[in-house]
């Protein structure tokens, strides 16, 4: 028998102050989250049990959180109401639930199941009240269009479908994908020509495992908004909305023209299109054809490559394969095992027990291991007959590469025949490839942007050939933020063109928003970006400036990443390179490592913790701690006193813009570092460690970057002495941070 709504809160009050009093005082959670809790959480559960609204939009929401109540799962309300859900760079993401029973039901029960939900979960009614938010602020501006896709993820499409109802509510067109879709054809379909949308929603979490979910928002031009729009519409609109605000247009009852959809040439047999048939748009064919525009060799039908794929459970398990075979890439090896080309938001192939919860990551070294455990069971081919591995995350924004490694340095990946290629070493190559075969770039026209914890092998790479850098902050949305700066000339005014380490003068506290560095920006000249690259498997080409606000760059892809599109430009280096009698692994060698100006660059990374994130109330603490001891290190390196796995930090420095100031306030003894605390072992800053948080997770990344000239003689000799010292490093520093890992890295 369940509790009636005033003895719940009864009973919650004291529940809840107990659960916060106890956990407080056994230093479970920092002054800060117990003081912030204390104030909102029984604040927003009141908000929540007693709005009837909730009531006509999830009719088994309530009855979740009585039961929550009644089983005095204190946590767990907590977690789930304690704050609203933290509106990020990209939108919004986070868990959908903390256990792996209440995703099943809601896999199984629909978007109403009957688990618990609160302001800080990915549900129905935070996504709807969210929705209402940016449908005003649209409609304030006079927008009038949307595109809304989904990937795998559990429930997408029912989550796409009533978003898309709250849209037409709001008297929007919208255009909503029939099928599971890459997150890079939302963003090109945004300011496709036929289409000309102001808004673009996918429902995603990108690479997080199955307890995840999220929402992707994009502007007119298929980029992320910036900072100030961003911030506009959270605080003015999102934060504003009620669910006073959540209408909903049915789409059966949508007149014609009003709501269209985006697929194929031909209607699906299992997908129900609601009366709209005859809406059907082709954005797949337009997609295909504008990325094969991007490739620099002639194409032949049955080229002599062989390509294994692995769609990771997710939307590029058409795509990709549709694009490489229209291509002339006929040697394609699916890869099948587990289920892993089948569309599955719950990830089995990927570990799912409580506390190890894996990513279905294709940048992960570990999930290259389930890629190659594919040729074991029913991979059609041999290894030996294979040329490349493609591997994309669930909404194929992120490609990872495995290739084969020469016999002689099998030594180095524990005498493996494959390797998980780096993305610093991919798009490095992918930068020479095309500077060595695309006539048409003008090098006193073209520049780079790469984030700053992307391998500066890139950088040399670039300034080698005279082409311009501009490295920015973490996430595409600053890359894509960087170009339109730079199209927009404002690059070489005071605001940047002095930039050192993100400040103008040394003794700014706060870094530029976007920027942290240029090189060779040739006066305003620079305005054909080649490329927009980052560490996490991220690229695209963003072009020339567009001829409006609502546009792709001309001779540009999206202005965020494409796996697909990577892919494509992948394949087409590793087929030039079969003809070629080499591999890329051995390109990288030649054309990267061994060139004079650019030398040796090993870049490693892993995340804390190594899957997911350190968990609830409790983890805000956690993280907390362990950026207090990395500030700490960081004032001892000022002192000159700070070695690091036997290396002598010589410099260091706080990399600051404040955007997450108001979720991490700052204190006599805190100040957020969101973008990293960077300790460098050489005075060229070409070997260093960047710590650096994520603004929206519990979570921690460290990155390291290692130097050296090398020789044909010495480079695996080399290359194994910069291995070790990272993972000395990243030991060290995880031992000094209390920051152990939770796993072994493969």
């Amino acid at each position: 028998m369940r509790l009636d709504l005033n003895t719940a809160v009864k009973n919650a009050e004291q529940g809840i102050n107990n659960y916060l009093d106890s956990a407080f005082k056994e230093d479970m959670i920092d002054r800060q989250s117990y003081l912030i809790a204390k104030q909102d959480t029984l604040k927003k559960l009141k908000e929540w049990l007693f709005d009837t609204k909730i009531d006509e939009i999830s009719p088994n929401l309530k009855g979740a959180i009585l039961d929550a109540i009644h089983k005095q799962r204190w946590e767990d309300i907590v977690n789930a109401f304690r704050k609203e859900m933290n509106f990020g760079t990209g939108g919004i993401r986070g868990l959908m639930a903390t256990y792996k029973e209440a995703i099943i039901k809601l896999k199984e029960d629909g978007i109403d199941a009957e688990i618990l939900k609160g302001p800080n979960t990915l549900n129905n009614v935070v996504l709807l009240k969210t929705s209402a938010g940016v449908a005003k602020y649209g409609r304030d501006r006079g927008f009038n269009k949307i595109v809304i896709g989904y990937d795998s993820r559990v429930r997408g499409y029912d989550f796409s479908k009533t978003i898309a109802e709250l849209f037409l509510a709001y008297d929007y067109t919208v255009y909503l994908f029939d099928d599971p879709c890459p997150y890079p054809e939302v963003t090109y379909a945004i300011p496709y020509e036929r289409i000309k949308a102001h808004l673009g929603i996918l429902i995603s979490a990108s690479h997080n495992d199955y307890r995840y979910n999220g929402y992707k928002l994009s502007c007119g031009n298929g980029s992320q908004f910036d900072p100030e729009q961003r911030n506009e519409m959270y605080f003015d609109y999102i934060l504003k909305a009620t669910t006073d605000d959540i209408k909903l247009q049915q789409i059966s009852e949508t007149p014609k023209g009003k709501i269209i959809f985006l697929g194929g040439d031909k209607i699906l047999d299992n997908f129900d299109y609601m009366g709209h048939e005859d809406s059907l748009f082709n954005i797949h064919e337009a997609h295909r054809e504008h990325v094969k525009s991007f490739l620099l060799q002639k194409q032949e039908s049955g080229n002599k490559i062989g390509i294994g794929y692995c769609a990771f459970h997710g939307s590029g398990r058409i795509a990709v394969p549709r694009l490489l075979r229209d291509i002339g890439f006929d040697d394609l090896k699916i890869i099948t095992h587990q289920g892993l080309n089948e569309l599955d938001g719950m990830f089995p192939s990927f570990n799912s027990d409580p506390g190890r919860e894996q990513q279905p990551d294709p940048g992960d070294p570990r999930a290259a291991v389930i890629e190659k455990t594919g040729f074991d069971y029913d991979f059609p081919g041999k290894w030996e007959e294979t040329e490349i591995l493609l591997g994309t995350d669930p909404d194929a924004d992120r490609v990872g590469t495995v290739v084969h490694v020469p016999e002689n340095q099998r030594h180095l990946y524990n005498n493996r025949d494959y390797l998980l290629l780096p993305a610093d070493d991919m798009w490095a190559l992918l930068l020479w490839f095309r500077l060595e075969f695309d006539k048409s770039i003008d090098p006193e026209k073209t520049f780079i942007t790469l984030s700053h914890t992307t391998s500066d092998s890139i950088v040399k790479i670039a300034l080698k050939n005279g082409i311009g850098v501009v490295k920015t902050w973490v996430g595409f949305g600053n890359l894509s933020a960087a170009v339109r700066e730079t199209w927009d000339n404002k690059i070489q005014d005071d605001k940047y063109e002095n930039l050192y380490e993100g400040r103008l003068n040394p003794q700014d506290e706060l870094c530029n928003m976007f920027i942290q560095e240029t090189n060779s920006m040739n006066n305003g000249k620079r305005i054909y970006n080649l490329g927009a690259l980052e560490q996490s498997n991220g690229f695209s080409i963003l072009g020339y400036p567009p001829k409006d606000e609502f546009s792709l760059g001309e001779k540009g892809h999206v202005r965020d990443k494409d796996g697909t599109f990577a892919a494509i430009l992948i394949a087409e280096i590793a087929e030039w390179a079969k003809k070629n009698n080499t591999s890329l692994f051995e390109l990288i060698d030649e054309k990267v490592y061994l060139d004079p100006e650019v030398g040796l660059f090993v870049n490693h990374y892993e995340p804390d913790p190594l899957d997911g994130e350190y968990p609830g109330i409790q983890g805000d603490r956690t993280k907390k701690a362990i950026l207090r001891r990395a500030l700490g290190y960081y004032q001892l390196a000022l002192a000159g006193g700070l070695e690091i796995a036997g290396h002598p930090v010589k410099s260091a420095v706080i990399y600051r813009t404040g955007k997450y100031d108001i979720l991490y306030p700052r204190t006599y003894d805190f100040i957020f570092p969101d973008e990293g605390i960077r300790f460098y072992f050489d005075d060229e800053r070409l070997s260093h460690l960047t710590i650096r948080p994520s603004g929206t997770t519990n979570s921690l990344r460290f990155h390291i970057q290692l130097h050296s000239d090398v020789n044909r003689d010495n480079l695996v000799e080399k290359k194994q002495e910069l291995h070790k010292r990272a993972l000395q490093i990243t030991d060290q520093i995880r031992v000094m941070l209390d920051a152990p890992r939770s796993s072994v890295l493969g």
